[in-house]
């Protein structure tokens, strides 16, 4: 007698509306791990496609978590692959979120120093004329300029404003609580429930940060340990994205001080055009010789913590409804938070990341 084979059910495509592209298998991990629910399941494939996408939810947002196959070469390339498949597959995406590790560029010795330390998390922003996301290897050679980037450095596209309207909104509450305990909670609940403590911090004291002179020598920084309540910042601002693997302290420094950028990565610049996605970054080095990956799965686990809070702030498509009263109006992709009353007023608080905000109410 033949034993039954169990059959895993297709999930339907439509119903998922998010997209969180994790291009590193500790990265897909922890993105799962964070799931309020993993869905059971495989979408239904075709003749060319060739990425098994996982799923689960988030606060009521059917969330394809967007993986590259295992051992498969990252770069900016392989990220487009993947986005462009994940765009063909799923058509009701509303918004994505690319998710990970990255290196961090500190600058402890300018006039306002950035303290960045490994375990920190990196959100790309424009700052002043620079873009949020700086393709920093994708340009023309020139004559007099030496080179130039692909349009300037300004991204391609952009993430819906509803993600930076949820990252404003996030940065506000810390800036106003000063603690970072809007997300580390959902940090602490997953390394909970992780039993071989994979995510652990592995510690300030394996913080060692190096400064580069022109010469090529090193000199280690002196940092003191922050306190406890103060172990994690966020920090907002450019991100270099580019094929390269970088491990040249100098060839870092140059980046940072053209282009005023906080870190640098591998996946966004190929993401960008094919899903606008908002890129959240953990730190797990500095972008010199002397990285390795002992902090990749801390760093990937803040991200995704920070990644959550973001799909915490935003409410589902399906759920906004009027005279809820948590209710969420949806303006063009923004969001806006229903706070009053103040002085028997009833107030509407909203940020937006564009500088334009228009509220329509029926």
């Amino acid at each position: 007698m033949s034993e039954s084979v169990q059959v895993m059910p297709d999930l339907d495509p439509a119903q998922y509306t998010v997209v969180w592209i994790a291009p590193l298998p500790i990265e897909a991990e922890v993105a799962l791990r964070m799931m309020d629910h993993r869905h059971e399941g495989r979408f239904p494939m075709s003749r060319g496609d060739d990425y098994v996408f996982r799923a689960g939810d988030i606060n009521g947002h059917n969330i394809v978590v967007a993986t590259l196959p295992d051992g498969q070469e990252y770069g900016t390339g392989s990220a487009a692959a993947l986005a462009s498949q994940a765009k063909k597959s799923f058509p009701n995406l509303w918004f994505g979120l690319l998710v990970g590790v990255a290196a961090g560029l500190p600058s402890v010795s300018r006039e306002s120093p950035r303290d960045i330390r490994l375990g920190d998390i990196l959100i790309a922003r424009p700052e002043g004329e620079v873009a949020a996301l700086v393709a920093y290897d994708l340009g023309k050679e020139t004559t007099h300029n030496g080179f130039q980037l692909l349009r300037l450095g300004h991204a391609l596209a952009n993430p819906d404003p509803v993600v930076m309207s949820a990252i404003g909104s996030i940065r506000l509450d810390i800036k106003l609580s000063k603690s970072a305990q809007l997300f580390l909670q959902y940090y602490e609940s997953m390394k909970d429930g992780d039993d071989e403590g994979t995510f652990l911090d592995p510690g300030q004291e394996h913080d060692v940060l190096y400064e580069t002179a022109d010469d090529g020598t090193e000199k280690l920084v002196s940092r003191l340990p922050r306190l406890a309540s103060q172990r994690t910042r966020v920090w907002y601002g450019p991100i270099g994205s580019g094929d390269k693997l970088l491990k040249n302290a100098k060839k870092r420094d140059e980046l940072r001080d053209k282009y005023n950028i906080i870190g640098l990565e591998m996946e966004a610049a190929g993401t960008m055009n094919r899903i606008p996605v908002g890129v959240i970054r953990g730190v797990c080095d500095y972008g010199d010789t002397h990285k390795n990956k002992r902090w990749q799965p801390y760093a990937a686990a803040m991200a995704a913590a920070y990644a959550k809070a973001v799909l915490n702030e935003v409410r589902p498509r399906s759920t906004l409804a009027a005279g809820d009263a948590t209710q969420t109006a949806e303006v063009g992709g923004m969001r806006s938070v229903f706070n009053g009353p103040i002085s028997g007023q009833n107030v509407f608080a909203g940020n937006s990341m564009t500088g334009k905000m228009n509220m329509n109410f029926s």
